[in-house]
């Protein structure tokens, strides 16, 4: 569900009236993960790696406070849920959204996963749910990058997720990401905690 709430009654009071009206609200974080343990899960158990740092990224969200609220259209909402938005390309070449509700157990996660990709790249329309706060992600595995900045519009103020070909190496895979906030929801050290998260379910 998404209310509407008062900025001043929240700890994001002061960000709101320094932030909201700013032309460039964003702020970006690099971090290089480790992910050798979840490209062996993705192989033998046959899941899609990209499915797994979904799912971590869903849970490491929930545990930091601060993504429950976002700003919108000069205003401050209050979601009680949070999920996980990929890009699918459809089945004309094109490419649409599709949001995955965050849960607690991989094996509903990856279902819903695969189900609602599959209806959007076949049905070339995205599937969006107003009712969750929404992590966006955006994953160019064509090649290896070492950083990814977004573009900004005031249209979307989520934060997203970003990265491009994981890198193997003789005695670790690593993957360097990509995140990107808007300062009112949350300050730098929400978003690095955010990342010390990350790494930890992306370990297990």
């Amino acid at each position: 569900m998404k209310n509407e709430i008062n900025p001043e009654e929240t700890t994001r009071a002061a960000a709101f009236e320094l932030w909201m009206t700013s032309p460039m609200p964003m702020v970006t974080l690099v971090k290089t993960l480790e992910v050798s343990r979840l490209v062996k899960v993705a192989r033998k158990q046959g899941l899609k790696f990209n499915m797994l740092l979904c799912w971590c990224i869903g849970r490491a969200a929930q545990k930091i406070e601060e993504f429950y609220t976002l700003p919108e259209n000069g205003k401050l909402f209050r979601y009680d849920k949070i999920a996980v938005n990929v890009i699918v390309q459809n089945k004309n070449g094109g490419i649409n959204s599709c949001d995955i509700p965050v849960s607690e157990n991989l094996a509903d996660f990856n279902r819903d996963y695969l189900s609602l990709t599959q209806k959007a790249a076949a049905d070339c329309k995205s599937i969006f749910n107003d009712d969750y706060m929404i992590v966006g992600t955006s994953a160019m595995i064509q090649t290896e990058l070492d950083c990814i900045v977004n573009q900004y519009t005031d249209k979307f103020t989520n934060p997203m997720v970003l990265w491009g070909k994981y890198r193997k190496g003789i005695f670790k895979t690593t993957l360097p990401v990509s995140f990107q906030f808007h300062h009112v929801q949350m300050d730098g050290g929400h978003g690095a905690r955010f990342l010390e998260e990350f790494q930890k379910e992306v370990r297990g």
